[in-house]
């Protein structure tokens, strides 16, 4: 039994593990629907807000324009830049829960321990920080971005100064004055160097693989043009449209006609020849690969970073720690003080999959075996009631990862009417439907750029599958998890 705001709870019908974006999407299809009384939230931290909660490092900010970054029925019309920054993003979350009475249903500091399926009463049992409690219907949607990755360096252990990683930013740290490392240099890298160099005393970036790097074209907003947001709520939503149209048109360059990438990547190497004039650190700065099979990095103030005097590039992977510095891997020791990692996350090995067993008794992670497989990247074969929100190959590499988590509270909605028609049992997604559509995304993936660029990326999994992007255009998604097909289910 866990204590909710509306008095102990030990049984409930549907349980949202996580109250970041796709939580408060599930959230707010359930109240909308009027099934208010029958669903939980329960979040590990004490306010909601997921990744934006999570991640305060300087200048982080969103690369999806905000008005196509948020609720499609919680429009904002306070944004104060075209591509939104990370404490305004994280204050519409909080705002949108307090709107749509969340805080009634919600669980904070509530962290999920196991969740395993009772076959006989038909339920989750769910065991918490704060109790246990069962539950007919399970949705996991603590996100792919969750789990920090930090490597394995050797020497680590011995280090004398600071360690952290991007995604838990230290702000009790002082950087003033110290010689800094960055290990990684990725989406959240390219934010937060340039607003700690000219702090630090010296900052020492260690670069595995360069990155593609455009302009990110973000402006003010204008209070006339807030202003008029409010008044004419319609103007909004058509620059939502706008920029939604456009977003999806790059689908088509990433996976029909690649030919159209040599546009964007001489683009991108004529920024880079006039952001940094430096011959040798430009080849340091110029991928061996295709736009596009990486997460391409917009940013405007990363090249001009690099240029300082006091910043330097390591154009290698750093291979072990001493107690003074890093070791790169050419064998040259740079001293620091603080060494942080922008090393990214583990979206193909989300940590809740260790956490729920299914009918089987194997975990989601033994059944997954390394490579994440979802019918509609929301259920799995084995695990009855359990719905998974931004689950395998529904990740984006063009437009707002929002519009799908909206697409897929819908669906689980949907999935589990189908399972009140039927008497109100169960509902498990059959083994060879689950396994046909994890080969149709190969068959789509096979062919685009995320798997044919010539790059490692976190895209691929363990098992070498593009196990996380969708293939296609997202109104695509909505339209296929629209309906419901019973003859793919196992109804108990």
């Amino acid at each position: 039994m866990i204590d909710s705001p509306r008095g102990p709870v030990d049984q409930i019908d549907l349980l949202v593990v996580g109250a970041g974006f796709g939580g408060i999407a599930m959230a707010d299809r359930l109240l909308r629907e009027g099934r208010g009384r029958d669903f939980l939230v329960l979040e590990a931290a004490d306010e909601v807000g997921g990744t934006w909660r999570d991640n305060t490092y300087p200048g982080c900010a969103c690369d999806v324009p905000t008005a196509l970054y948020s609720l499609s029925r919680h429009a904002h019309p306070g944004w104060s830049h075209s591509f939104g920054r990370q404490p305004e993003i994280h204050s519409y979350l909080v705002s949108v829960a307090d709107r749509i009475g969340l805080r009634e249903r919600l669980v904070t500091s509530c962290e999920v321990t196991a969740a395993r399926w009772d076959a006989t009463a038909g339920s989750w049992i769910v065991d918490t920080s704060r109790g246990q409690v069962r539950a007919r219907h399970l949705v996991a949607a603590t996100g792919a971005l969750s789990a920090p990755s930090v490597p394995r360096l050797p020497g680590l252990d011995s280090f004398e100064g600071e360690v952290f990683h991007s995604a838990r930013w230290r702000h009790d740290i002082p950087l003033e004055g110290k010689r800094v490392a960055v290990v990684g240099t990725g989406a959240s890298a390219v934010q937060f160097v340039p607003e700690i160099a000219g702090t630090a005393e010296h900052v020492t970036v260690f670069q595995r693989t360069p990155g593609w790097i455009l302009p990110r074209l973000d402006r003010p907003i204008s209070e006339r043009r807030k202003k008029l947001y409010r008044r004419l709520p319609l103007l909004q939503k058509l620059v939502r449209g706008r920029i939604y149209l456009g977003r999806e048109l790059y689908v088509v360059v990433f996976t029909r006609a690649q030919v159209l990438l040599r546009f964007f990547e001489w683009f991108a190497r004529f920024y880079l020849f006039l952001k940094v004039r430096d011959r040798r650190m430009r080849r340091a700065l110029t991928p061996d690969f295709s736009i596009g099979c990486k997460r391409v990095l917009l940013t405007s103030h990363w090249l001009p970073a690099l240029t300082r005097p006091d910043v330097t590039l390591v154009p290698g992977a750093a291979s072990a720690v001493t107690p003074g510095g890093l070791v790169a891997d050419d064998g040259t020791e740079h001293a620091a003080d603080v060494i942080i990692f922008g090393t990214g996350f583990q979206p193909t090995e989300p940590p809740i999959s260790k956490l729920i067993t299914g009918a089987d008794g194997r975990t989601l992670a033994e059944h997954w075996d390394g490579s994440p497989r979802a019918h509609n990247g929301v259920t799995v074969s084995g695990f009855p009631n359990l719905f998974l929100l931004y689950g395998p190959n529904t990740n984006l590499g063009h437009s707002s990862i929002v519009y799908m988590l909206e697409s897929q509270a819908g669906h689980v909605l949907r999935l589990v009417d189908l399972t009140e028609r039927s008497g109100g049992g169960t509902i498990q997604v059959r083994a060879e439907v689950e396994q046909a559509y994890a080969d149709r995304m190969d068959r789509e993936l096979a062919h685009t750029v995320w798997n044919q660029g010539g790059c490692s990326s976190w895209y691929i999994d363990s098992r070498g599958r593009n196990s996380l992007q969708w293939p296609t255009f997202t109104f695509r998604y909505r339209e296929q998890v629209r309906t419901v097909d019973p003859g793919d289910f196992v109804l108990t």
